[in-house]
């Protein structure tokens, strides 16, 4: 095995595709660290909205400004002796802070700006290198951890994803109509391969997994039996 490769599991799909309800559970059977990378993006426009209010998303395509503001405040995380995520702010642990719909609305905004990339990234890449962590999102392979030992791609069927979707939230007693959510995933998917930024994209090196007719149990014995593979019990 190549001496830069990190010891590291990069997981990447479609919206729906179960990536992170799989990455966690993979971490947790292989006692790596399981890294939301969602929730520094979440992070980052948690800042702007407080930095700025209802003019964040103006000033998010403000590129000189942006390029400023990445200087002032600091985005971190740690891992606490059970393995949890938890992620800072300028020190502060705003893990809670980041899941409200405001801040799901910004995301978009603040992850799009390649230079809060770049910082992300940069810190998501120095957690890695000494760690062991398992990592999902639609960049992972290609851009965020490229010298991952394991790198999944999991997908499903379009169709099953939102039907997915659909059960998840009618269960909830939330109405949905499946045929809208089909639609949403489409348009999502056309979204994140074809954004100028980061695309959703399989790299050459990494592992296809259809998860279309697998149920969740199924495909974290097969992820996991791969990293004790990869890595050793």
């Amino acid at each position: 095995m190549s001496s830069d490769k990190t010891n590291s599991i990069a997981i990447d799909g479609p919206a729906g595709a179960g990536k992170s309800t799989v990455a966690k559970r993979v971490a947790a059977a292989l006692k790596f660290a399981y890294v939301d990378s969602g929730a520094i993006y979440r992070t980052a426009a948690l800042y702007f909205i407080q930095k700025f209010g209802v003019d964040a998303a103006k000033i998010i395509s403000d590129a000189e400004l942006i390029k400023k503001e990445l200087a002032y405040f600091d985005i971190d995380f740690k891992i606490d002796e059970e393995l949890n995520f938890k992620v800072l702010l300028n020190s502060i642990d705003v893990s809670s802070k980041i899941r409200t719909q405001q801040v799901s609305n910004f995301v978009p905004f603040a992850a799009s700006n390649k230079d809060v990339r770049e910082k992300v990234n940069l810190r998501l890449r120095a957690f890695a290198s000494g760690n062991k962590v398992v990592m999902d999102g639609r960049d992972i392979a290609s851009c965020v951890l490229p010298a991952s030992r394991l790198k999944i791609f999991l997908t499903a069927d379009a169709k099953i994803r939102a039907k997915r979707r659909y059960d998840e939230l009618t269960s909830k007693g939330e109405r949905a109509e499946l045929d809208d959510i089909l639609n949403e995933v489409i348009k999502r998917d056309a979204m994140d391969e074809k954004r100028e930024i980061a695309p959703l994209v399989k790299t050459a090196d990494a592992l296809l997994v259809d998860c279309s007719n697998m149920t969740a149990d199924e495909v974290v014995d097969y992820i996991v039996s791969l990293g004790v593979k990869e890595f050793g019990a």
